[in-house]
């Protein structure tokens, strides 16, 4: 039996907002203060936070994509066929600027906390924040076409 498009459109909105939420709890509350903490500091705790996001984070992104690919595929109508599609490659967007934005900088904290924070090193905080702020445009506008593609269009 195959899955309501319903479900996947419910299931794709969770997903995203949890996505979204979590992506603005870190740029208003998590990043504000880990760059208030000296270098140190700053990666033995980014390096703790990403233990718990990133094995699930990519799997939500991931979700939502498959989602938003499965409703665009099987819409009803034109109209909501390209919400849909834009959609996916709005989201699209986020997994991308993690892997060639966030992802080497968070490499560079990595290799800061085995080797130790140098005196000359170049902090990545301003540029990772830079990034993870791009995505979160991406990300809420995503959701924010989601949600109305169901309470308009669908």
């Amino acid at each position: 039996m195959p899955l309501p498009l319903e479900l996947v459109q419910a299931l794709v909105i969770v997903a995203a907002g949890i996505v979204t939420g979590t992506f603005f709890a870190v740029a208003v509350s998590v990043f504000p203060v880990l760059m208030t903490m000296p270098p140190r500091q700053y990666v033995a705790t980014q390096r703790r936070l990403g233990e718990g996001y990133h094995p699930v984070m990519p799997i939500i992104v991931s979700s939502v994509l498959v989602g938003d690919v499965l409703l665009a595929v099987f819409a009803d109508g034109g109209g909501l066929r390209a919400v849909y599609t834009v959609e996916a490659a709005l989201f699209l967007a986020v997994p991308l600027i993690s892997q060639y934005g966030n992802l080497p900088l968070n490499k560079a904290i990595q290799a800061a906390d085995r080797d130790g924070v140098p005196d000359d090193w170049a902090d990545p905080r301003p540029g990772w924040r830079r990034w993870h702020l791009i995505r979160s445009v991406f990300a809420v506008v995503a959701l924010v076409l989601n949600v109305l593609a169901v309470a308009i269009l669908a």
